[in-house]
């Protein structure tokens, strides 16, 4: 038989005295739910883990070039300008 845990009741005082206590058990996979005057106000949980799909490699090549001069001095005017 599986064992459900509910959610652990937390008073509103209670959480603003040792929030980085209760913060440690929510990132530990805990769920809280935070009450004022006993009544569920709000419920703080873990995220889940979001995984981003990754990018292939080389997704733009031959859609540009890159100049030879690229890395050559900016134009004294163009210094200027950031400078000014």
């Amino acid at each position: 038989m599986t064992m459900i845990t509910l959610p652990l009741r937390v008073s509103e005082d209670e959480i603003k005295h040792n929030l980085s206590a209760y913060l440690r058990r929510v990132q530990a996979g805990e769920t809280l739910i935070i009450v004022t005057a006993g009544k569920p106000l709000v419920e703080i949980r873990p995220l889940e883990a979001i995984s981003q799909p990754k990018r292939p490699i080389g997704l733009g090549a031959g859609e540009f070039t890159v100049p030879d001069d690229f890395d050559a001095p900016l134009p004294e005017n163009v210094v200027q300008e950031f400078e000014a």
